[in-house]
Protein backbone atom coordinates (compact mmCIF):
# COMPACT_ATOMS: atom_id res chain seq x y z
CA UNK A 1 0.00 0.00 0.00
CA UNK A 2 1.44 3.49 -0.98
CA UNK A 3 1.50 6.04 1.53
CA UNK A 4 -1.08 8.19 2.89
CA UNK A 5 -1.31 11.75 1.40
CA UNK A 6 -1.49 13.15 4.88
CA UNK A 7 -0.47 12.92 8.41
CA UNK A 8 -3.27 13.19 9.80
CA UNK A 9 -7.32 13.56 9.19
CA UNK A 10 -9.91 15.72 10.99
CA UNK A 11 -13.35 14.58 10.20
CA UNK A 12 -15.50 17.64 11.43
CA UNK A 13 -14.67 21.50 11.20
CA UNK A 14 -16.89 22.63 14.04
CA UNK A 15 -14.66 24.26 17.37
CA UNK A 16 -13.43 21.45 18.48
CA UNK A 17 -11.95 19.95 15.24
CA UNK A 18 -10.83 23.44 13.93
CA UNK A 19 -9.08 24.48 17.37
CA UNK A 20 -7.60 20.83 17.31
CA UNK A 21 -6.35 21.82 14.07
CA UNK A 22 -4.69 25.42 14.63
CA UNK A 23 -2.88 23.81 18.00
CA UNK A 24 -1.49 21.09 15.89
CA UNK A 25 -0.39 23.35 12.88
CA UNK A 26 1.58 24.79 15.82
CA UNK A 27 3.44 21.70 16.34
CA UNK A 28 3.74 20.12 12.31
CA UNK A 29 7.44 20.42 10.04
CA UNK A 30 4.57 20.31 7.08
CA UNK A 31 1.17 21.63 8.40
CA UNK A 32 -0.67 21.28 5.25
CA UNK A 33 -0.43 17.51 5.85
CA UNK A 34 -3.07 17.72 8.04
CA UNK A 35 -6.19 17.83 6.38
CA UNK A 36 -9.67 19.26 8.13
CA UNK A 37 -12.38 17.85 6.60
CA UNK A 38 -16.33 20.13 7.22
CA UNK A 39 -19.19 20.59 5.19
CA UNK A 40 -18.13 24.09 4.97
CA UNK A 41 -16.06 26.65 6.39
CA UNK A 42 -17.20 30.41 7.43
CA UNK A 43 -15.94 33.58 5.94
CA UNK A 44 -15.55 36.51 7.90
CA UNK A 45 -18.35 38.96 5.72
CA UNK A 46 -20.24 36.11 4.91
CA UNK A 47 -23.98 36.89 4.21
CA UNK A 48 -26.03 36.56 6.87
CA UNK A 49 -28.07 33.55 5.28
CA UNK A 50 -24.88 31.33 4.54
CA UNK A 51 -24.66 28.58 7.16
CA UNK A 52 -25.87 30.95 9.87
CA UNK A 53 -26.97 29.45 13.70
CA UNK A 54 -28.89 31.28 15.69
CA UNK A 55 -26.95 29.53 18.98
CA UNK A 56 -25.12 31.22 21.93
CA UNK A 57 -22.28 28.98 23.57
CA UNK A 58 -20.86 29.84 27.23
CA UNK A 59 -17.14 29.43 27.07
CA UNK A 60 -15.04 29.05 30.57
CA UNK A 61 -12.04 30.93 31.44
CA UNK A 62 -9.49 27.97 30.34
CA UNK A 63 -11.39 27.91 27.04
CA UNK A 64 -11.00 31.45 26.10
CA UNK A 65 -7.66 31.51 26.79
CA UNK A 66 -6.91 28.79 24.92
CA UNK A 67 -9.15 30.73 21.51
CA UNK A 68 -7.40 33.40 22.31
CA UNK A 69 -3.46 31.87 21.89
CA UNK A 70 -5.12 30.71 18.70
CA UNK A 71 -6.16 34.15 17.60
CA UNK A 72 -9.84 32.19 17.49
CA UNK A 73 -11.63 34.53 20.40
CA UNK A 74 -14.18 36.54 18.55
CA UNK A 75 -14.03 40.22 19.99
CA UNK A 76 -18.10 40.19 20.32
CA UNK A 77 -19.53 38.22 23.12
CA UNK A 78 -20.73 38.84 27.10
CA UNK A 79 -18.38 38.14 29.91
CA UNK A 80 -19.42 36.33 32.95
CA UNK A 81 -18.32 37.39 36.08
CA UNK A 82 -20.18 36.28 38.50
CA UNK A 83 -22.94 32.72 38.76
CA UNK A 84 -25.88 32.41 40.83
CA UNK A 85 -26.97 29.32 42.10
CA UNK A 86 -30.23 28.58 43.41
CA UNK A 87 -33.01 25.99 43.88
CA UNK A 88 -36.72 26.77 43.07
CA UNK A 89 -39.02 26.19 46.66
CA UNK A 90 -36.03 25.64 48.84
CA UNK A 91 -33.52 27.98 50.71
CA UNK A 92 -29.36 27.87 49.84
CA UNK A 93 -28.39 29.61 47.25
CA UNK A 94 -24.82 30.36 46.12
CA UNK A 95 -22.93 32.47 44.27
CA UNK A 96 -19.01 32.14 42.50
CA UNK A 97 -17.60 35.10 41.50
CA UNK A 98 -14.71 36.00 39.50
CA UNK A 99 -12.91 37.36 42.38
CA UNK A 100 -13.03 33.93 44.10
CA UNK A 101 -10.36 32.75 41.66
CA UNK A 102 -8.51 36.13 40.98
CA UNK A 103 -9.27 36.18 37.37
CA UNK A 104 -10.64 38.60 34.96
CA UNK A 105 -13.70 36.69 34.29
CA UNK A 106 -15.18 33.17 35.04
CA UNK A 107 -16.13 33.08 31.19
CA UNK A 108 -17.87 34.30 28.23
CA UNK A 109 -21.28 33.80 26.14
CA UNK A 110 -20.76 34.03 22.13
CA UNK A 111 -22.82 32.82 19.13
CA UNK A 112 -21.52 30.03 17.97
CA UNK A 113 -21.40 31.19 14.36
CA UNK A 114 -19.26 34.21 15.18
CA UNK A 115 -16.79 31.59 17.00
CA UNK A 116 -16.02 29.15 14.34
CA UNK A 117 -15.63 31.99 11.78
CA UNK A 118 -12.90 33.08 13.58
CA UNK A 119 -11.58 29.48 13.84
CA UNK A 120 -12.05 29.45 10.75
CA UNK A 121 -10.54 32.82 9.85
CA UNK A 122 -7.44 31.31 11.35
CA UNK A 123 -7.46 28.25 9.80
CA UNK A 124 -6.70 29.97 6.79
CA UNK A 125 -3.26 31.58 7.07
CA UNK A 126 -2.83 28.53 9.20
CA UNK A 127 -1.09 26.23 6.03
CA UNK A 128 -3.61 23.32 7.57
CA UNK A 129 -5.40 21.91 3.88
CA UNK A 130 -9.35 22.80 4.64
CA UNK A 131 -10.82 20.29 2.54
CA UNK A 132 -14.91 21.02 2.37
CA UNK A 133 -16.78 17.76 1.55
CA UNK A 134 -20.61 17.39 2.14
CA UNK A 135 -22.03 14.06 4.30
CA UNK A 136 -18.18 12.76 4.23
CA UNK A 137 -17.57 10.13 7.20
CA UNK A 138 -14.24 8.43 8.61
CA UNK A 139 -13.53 4.77 8.18
CA UNK A 140 -11.24 3.01 10.09
CA UNK A 141 -8.90 0.71 7.47
CA UNK A 142 -5.42 -0.16 7.23
CA UNK A 143 -4.73 4.00 7.18
CA UNK A 144 -7.88 6.41 8.05
CA UNK A 145 -9.96 7.48 5.22
CA UNK A 146 -12.08 10.04 5.21
CA UNK A 147 -14.98 8.66 1.85
CA UNK A 148 -17.43 11.37 0.35
CA UNK A 149 -18.87 10.62 -3.12
CA UNK A 150 -15.20 10.05 -5.77
CA UNK A 151 -13.14 11.52 -2.83
CA UNK A 152 -10.58 9.54 -1.13
CA UNK A 153 -8.25 11.55 1.46
CA UNK A 154 -5.98 8.99 3.33
CA UNK A 155 -4.04 9.40 6.57
CA UNK A 156 -1.58 7.82 9.17
CA UNK A 157 -3.90 8.81 11.70
CA UNK A 158 -7.63 9.71 12.08
CA UNK A 159 -9.52 12.09 14.25
CA UNK A 160 -13.37 12.15 14.78
CA UNK A 161 -14.46 15.10 15.48
CA UNK A 162 -17.89 15.68 13.74
CA UNK A 163 -21.88 15.12 15.07
CA UNK A 164 -21.73 11.45 15.34
CA UNK A 165 -22.73 10.15 18.87
CA UNK A 166 -20.59 7.68 20.61
CA UNK A 167 -21.00 3.99 21.11
CA UNK A 168 -21.20 3.26 24.75
CA UNK A 169 -22.79 4.71 27.81
CA UNK A 170 -26.54 6.00 26.28
CA UNK A 171 -28.57 7.65 29.22
CA UNK A 172 -31.93 9.36 28.82
CA UNK A 173 -33.07 12.03 31.00
CA UNK A 174 -36.69 11.90 29.83
CA UNK A 175 -36.25 16.25 29.51
CA UNK A 176 -36.12 18.55 26.85
CA UNK A 177 -34.49 21.96 26.54
CA UNK A 178 -36.33 24.84 25.56
CA UNK A 179 -33.80 28.02 23.80
CA UNK A 180 -34.39 31.34 23.52
CA UNK A 181 -33.89 34.41 24.06
CA UNK A 182 -35.31 37.31 26.40
CA UNK A 183 -35.49 40.56 27.69
CA UNK A 184 -34.75 42.01 31.16
CA UNK A 185 -35.86 45.00 32.49
CA UNK A 186 -33.52 45.13 35.05
CA UNK A 187 -30.10 43.93 33.97
CA UNK A 188 -27.14 42.54 35.81
CA UNK A 189 -24.25 42.94 33.61
CA UNK A 190 -21.81 39.85 34.13
CA UNK A 191 -24.24 37.87 36.07
CA UNK A 192 -24.91 34.70 35.03
CA UNK A 193 -27.72 32.38 36.58
CA UNK A 194 -28.34 28.62 36.62
CA UNK A 195 -31.45 27.92 38.90
CA UNK A 196 -32.87 23.63 39.67
CA UNK A 197 -36.37 23.31 39.41
CA UNK A 198 -38.22 19.69 40.35
CA UNK A 199 -38.03 18.99 36.05
CA UNK A 200 -34.51 20.56 35.84
CA UNK A 201 -32.02 23.03 35.61
CA UNK A 202 -33.07 26.60 33.89
CA UNK A 203 -30.02 28.94 33.28
CA UNK A 204 -30.03 32.20 31.97
CA UNK A 205 -27.15 33.93 30.00
CA UNK A 206 -25.78 36.95 29.24
CA UNK A 207 -26.53 36.96 25.48
CA UNK A 208 -24.01 38.87 22.70
CA UNK A 209 -27.48 40.42 21.23
CA UNK A 210 -27.70 42.93 23.45
CA UNK A 211 -27.03 44.49 27.23
CA UNK A 212 -30.28 43.65 28.28
CA UNK A 213 -30.91 40.56 26.75
CA UNK A 214 -30.35 36.59 28.03
CA UNK A 215 -30.11 33.44 26.63
CA UNK A 216 -32.35 31.02 28.18
CA UNK A 217 -31.84 27.16 28.62
CA UNK A 218 -34.59 25.76 30.14
CA UNK A 219 -34.36 21.91 31.11
CA UNK A 220 -37.94 20.18 31.80
CA UNK A 221 -40.10 17.08 30.91
CA UNK A 222 -40.54 17.14 27.32
CA UNK A 223 -44.60 17.86 27.32
CA UNK A 224 -43.74 20.86 29.51
CA UNK A 225 -41.35 22.00 26.87
CA UNK A 226 -43.89 21.27 24.09
CA UNK A 227 -46.17 23.63 25.88
CA UNK A 228 -43.35 26.35 25.93
CA UNK A 229 -42.24 26.53 22.80
CA UNK A 230 -46.40 26.79 21.48
CA UNK A 231 -47.52 28.90 23.98
CA UNK A 232 -48.55 32.48 23.24
CA UNK A 233 -45.29 35.12 24.68
CA UNK A 234 -47.58 36.25 27.90
CA UNK A 235 -47.93 32.94 28.90
CA UNK A 236 -43.81 32.10 28.32
CA UNK A 237 -43.09 35.23 29.95
CA UNK A 238 -46.07 34.34 33.22
CA UNK A 239 -43.90 30.47 33.77
CA UNK A 240 -40.77 31.78 32.99
CA UNK A 241 -41.24 34.74 35.54
CA UNK A 242 -42.75 32.18 38.20
CA UNK A 243 -39.85 30.19 38.52
CA UNK A 244 -36.74 31.98 38.36
CA UNK A 245 -38.21 34.96 40.06
CA UNK A 246 -37.39 38.77 40.05
CA UNK A 247 -33.84 38.74 40.17
CA UNK A 248 -33.63 40.34 36.65
CA UNK A 249 -37.27 42.78 37.13
CA UNK A 250 -39.49 41.71 34.21
CA UNK A 251 -38.35 39.11 31.63
CA UNK A 252 -40.13 39.25 27.96
CA UNK A 253 -39.26 36.29 25.08
CA UNK A 254 -38.11 37.97 22.07
CA UNK A 255 -37.34 35.16 19.31
CA UNK A 256 -38.34 31.58 18.35
CA UNK A 257 -38.10 29.01 21.13
CA UNK A 258 -36.69 25.49 19.92
CA UNK A 259 -36.30 22.25 21.63
CA UNK A 260 -33.83 19.94 21.74
CA UNK A 261 -34.22 16.03 23.39
CA UNK A 262 -31.40 15.51 26.23
CA UNK A 263 -29.42 12.30 26.87
CA UNK A 264 -26.05 11.45 27.69
CA UNK A 265 -23.91 9.52 25.21
CA UNK A 266 -20.37 8.27 26.19
CA UNK A 267 -17.79 6.16 24.42
CA UNK A 268 -14.14 4.91 23.90
CA UNK A 269 -11.86 7.45 22.69
CA UNK A 270 -9.55 4.94 21.37
CA UNK A 271 -11.54 4.06 18.08
CA UNK A 272 -9.16 1.25 15.85
CA UNK A 273 -5.79 1.21 15.97
CA UNK A 274 -5.06 4.40 14.02
CA UNK A 275 -7.56 6.88 15.45
CA UNK A 276 -9.48 8.98 18.11
CA UNK A 277 -12.47 10.22 19.07
CA UNK A 278 -12.74 13.90 20.81
CA UNK A 279 -15.32 16.28 21.67
CA UNK A 280 -19.20 15.31 20.92
CA UNK A 281 -18.17 12.19 19.18
CA UNK A 282 -16.53 10.98 22.60
CA UNK A 283 -18.91 12.48 24.76
CA UNK A 284 -22.16 14.49 24.80
CA UNK A 285 -23.62 15.41 28.09
CA UNK A 286 -26.11 17.17 29.62
CA UNK A 287 -25.84 21.28 28.75
CA UNK A 288 -26.12 21.67 32.88
CA UNK A 289 -23.22 24.18 33.87
CA UNK A 290 -22.16 24.50 30.21
CA UNK A 291 -19.48 21.50 29.82
CA UNK A 292 -19.94 20.14 26.59
CA UNK A 293 -17.56 22.44 24.72
CA UNK A 294 -14.93 23.31 27.18
CA UNK A 295 -14.58 19.64 27.61
CA UNK A 296 -14.13 19.56 23.99
CA UNK A 297 -11.53 21.77 23.79
CA UNK A 298 -9.66 19.92 26.74
CA UNK A 299 -9.46 16.74 24.37
CA UNK A 300 -8.09 18.99 21.52
CA UNK A 301 -5.53 20.39 23.43
CA UNK A 302 -4.14 17.51 25.35
CA UNK A 303 -4.27 15.40 22.04
CA UNK A 304 -2.04 17.86 20.01
CA UNK A 305 0.21 17.92 23.09
CA UNK A 306 0.64 14.30 22.89
CA UNK A 307 1.14 14.14 19.15
CA UNK A 308 4.01 16.96 19.09
CA UNK A 309 6.85 14.64 18.85
CA UNK A 310 4.89 12.12 16.24
CA UNK A 311 4.49 15.16 13.83
CA UNK A 312 8.09 14.97 12.98
CA UNK A 313 7.92 11.19 12.49
CA UNK A 314 4.18 10.71 11.47
CA UNK A 315 4.70 7.09 9.53
CA UNK A 316 5.62 5.85 13.12
CA UNK A 317 2.69 4.09 14.56
CA UNK A 318 0.69 6.41 16.57
CA UNK A 319 -0.79 3.84 18.40
CA UNK A 320 0.70 4.07 21.88
CA UNK A 321 0.97 7.56 22.10
CA UNK A 322 -3.00 7.49 21.38
CA UNK A 323 -2.83 4.81 24.56
CA UNK A 324 -1.16 7.37 26.12
CA UNK A 325 -3.48 10.28 24.99
CA UNK A 326 -6.81 7.97 26.15
CA UNK A 327 -5.21 7.57 29.67
CA UNK A 328 -4.68 10.92 30.34
CA UNK A 329 -7.93 11.73 29.58
CA UNK A 330 -10.03 9.66 31.51
CA UNK A 331 -10.29 11.57 34.86
CA UNK A 332 -11.31 14.87 33.38
CA UNK A 333 -13.77 13.10 31.07
CA UNK A 334 -15.57 10.96 33.76
CA UNK A 335 -15.37 13.78 36.25
CA UNK A 336 -17.27 16.11 34.34
CA UNK A 337 -19.49 13.35 32.80
CA UNK A 338 -20.25 12.59 36.40
CA UNK A 339 -21.08 16.32 37.16
CA UNK A 340 -23.32 17.13 35.11
CA UNK A 341 -25.60 13.45 35.17
CA UNK A 342 -25.51 14.15 38.89
CA UNK A 343 -26.92 17.82 39.31
CA UNK A 344 -29.53 17.56 37.24
CA UNK A 345 -30.60 14.44 39.00
CA UNK A 346 -30.37 15.14 42.57
CA UNK A 347 -32.25 18.12 42.16
CA UNK A 348 -34.83 16.78 40.41
CA UNK A 349 -35.74 13.83 42.63
CA UNK A 350 -39.12 15.58 44.23
CA UNK A 351 -37.72 13.86 47.61
CA UNK A 352 -37.79 16.74 50.07
CA UNK A 353 -35.19 15.23 52.55
CA UNK A 354 -32.72 15.67 49.54
CA UNK A 355 -34.03 18.78 48.06
CA UNK A 356 -32.94 20.17 51.76
CA UNK A 357 -29.55 18.63 51.75
CA UNK A 358 -28.75 19.74 47.88
CA UNK A 359 -30.43 23.51 49.52
CA UNK A 360 -27.47 23.08 52.83
CA UNK A 361 -24.89 21.94 50.49
CA UNK A 362 -25.59 25.44 48.28
CA UNK A 363 -26.00 27.31 51.37
CA UNK A 364 -22.38 26.03 52.69
CA UNK A 365 -20.39 26.62 49.55
CA UNK A 366 -21.58 29.76 49.86
CA UNK A 367 -20.58 30.60 53.46
CA UNK A 368 -17.07 28.79 52.65
CA UNK A 369 -14.51 29.70 50.02
CA UNK A 370 -13.10 26.10 50.75
CA UNK A 371 -16.49 24.68 49.86
CA UNK A 372 -16.99 26.10 46.78
CA UNK A 373 -13.31 26.37 45.12
CA UNK A 374 -13.63 22.83 44.18
CA UNK A 375 -16.50 22.83 42.33
CA UNK A 376 -15.59 27.05 41.01
CA UNK A 377 -12.43 25.68 39.74
CA UNK A 378 -13.35 22.76 37.53
CA UNK A 379 -15.66 24.83 36.13
CA UNK A 380 -13.67 27.41 35.31
CA UNK A 381 -10.90 24.97 33.85
CA UNK A 382 -11.69 21.36 34.01
CA UNK A 383 -8.75 19.15 35.02
CA UNK A 384 -5.57 20.06 32.99
CA UNK A 385 -2.78 17.87 32.42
Amino acid sequence: MSDPDYDIVIAGAGPVGSALALMLARYAPQPERIALVGASFMRRGASPNEASDPRSIAVNHGSIELLRKLKAWPAHYRPIETVHVSQQGRLGRTVIQHTDLNVAELGGVVNYTDLLTELHHSLASSGISCIELKHAALQLNEYPEVLADTRRIQAYMGVQSDGIRPKGLNKQYDQCAVLTVVKAGEPRPGWAFERFTRQGPLALLPHPSGANHYGVVWCCRPDTAAQLRDAPDTDFNTQLQSIFGERLGTLSVLGERAVYPLSLHAGPTRIGRRGIAIGNAAQTLHPVAGQGLNLGLRDAAQLAHTLRFWLTQPSQDPGPMLEHYTQLRKPDRWLTTGITDFLPRIFSTKQPLVEHAAGLALLGMDLSLGARMPLAHHLLQGLRR
